[in-house]
């Protein structure tokens, strides 16, 4: 069985190889690098078709709402994969797209690839965007000088590549499913930085060194803020749910930070009440989009949702004001 196994990864190496050599040719290559799984193994599949001489990683900062492991930790695997690195930052053009709602492939699309187009505007900048983002699900494999070798790949396809070249990309411990930066759990519009950003950065900082402190292994672990833009409400989410010493442990620790309000230990399902841009209130397949793919997977309760058309016209996506157990 393992034989066939690996026989099967060796004919998804050589595609990409060959593919890679047809696309990138001689030309330098800028890989977006959050050394996370898909841009590592982004890294190395060009590092291996033009060599290292040829290959820059680019780090985006997020500022405030980098979480401290990475900066830790990503010079570690630059080292370890001997490519140039580079680090960008990326504070205010996330903080633009921020103020008007939560919007992660805005953010990744201005923010993240926009600050890297910015600083190196010739190269061909290459992108670990696969089936597991809406990127690699539906948008081109190259496009305006941005090529996505991955796009056709599952993430269980990427994780047995990752272990089959022996890459260790940086581990934040917020999620089995996707990490980076945090502010992807403020549910609400970024208008005060010091505020409604210093939560959300502080809350999710605080919550990976508690877990680590007690040696814990968890799938899931963020602390979303919800709330009206005058009140910072934290749902706290681990999975598997901690002990009820523990709960008390977090609450007190998230209690000592000035710009929370409210502090929930989740444990049972909830129902969030979320303010949403009448165009996405009108489109169901929008409103379905963000549940499945924004909302539901970073929860370790089951939730469900009362969609509201917003009046503010401000709000581009959606915010949760509210939410109450079921």
């Amino acid at each position: 069985m393992w034989s066939n196994a690996h026989g099967q990864l060796q004919k998804i190496v050589d595609h990409l190889i060959c593919e890679i050599k047809d696309v990138v040719s001689n030309r330098e290559v800028v890989v977006a690098f959050s050394g996370g799984e898909d841009s590592s193994l982004a890294a190395y599949l060009c590092k291996l078709v033009v060599g290292p001489g040829r290959v820059i990683l680019a780090t985006v900062d997020w500022g405030q709402f980098t979480y401290q492991v990475i900066k830790d930790n990503i010079n570690r695997l630059a080292t370890d994969l001997g490519l140039r690195h580079v680090y960008l930052d990326g504070t205010k053009r996330q903080r633009n797209v921020w103020k008007y709602g939560p919007n992660c492939n805005g953010c990744t699309r201005f923010a993240k690839l926009g600050t890297v187009r910015e600083n190196f505007p010739d190269q061909l900048i290459v992108t670990g965007s696969n089936q597991s983002d809406s990127w690699g699900r539906f948008g081109p494999k190259i496009l305006a000088g941005f090529y996505s070798p991955l796009k056709e790949l599952s993430k269980s396809e990427i994780r047995q590549l990752i272990s089959f070249f022996q890459i260790e990309p940086v581990k934040i411990g917020e999620s089995s499913v996707r990490e980076g930066c945090k502010l992807k759990h403020l549910m609400k519009m970024l208008i005060n930085p010091d505020y409604h950003g210093k939560a959300v950065s502080e809350a999710n900082e605080l919550l990976l060194k508690f877990l680590r402190y007690k040696g814990k292994s968890v799938k899931l672990a963020n602390v979303k803020i919800i709330g009206p833009l005058s009140k910072n409400i934290a749902l706290v989410n681990v999975y598997p749910h901690l002990e009820d010493v523990e709960k008390q442990e977090i609450f007190l620790t998230l209690k000592d930070l000035n710009v929370i309000d409210e502090i929930y230990v989740l444990d049972r399902a909830v129902r969030l009440k979320i303010l949403v841009n009448p165009g996405l209130y009108n489109d169901p397949s929008a409103l379905e989009d963000i549940f499945t793919g924004f909302i539901e997977r970073d929860f370790a309760v089951p939730v469900s949702v009362v969609w509201i058309k917003a009046r503010n016209n401000r709000l581009r996506t959606f915010q949760v004001v509210d939410f109450e157990y079921e």
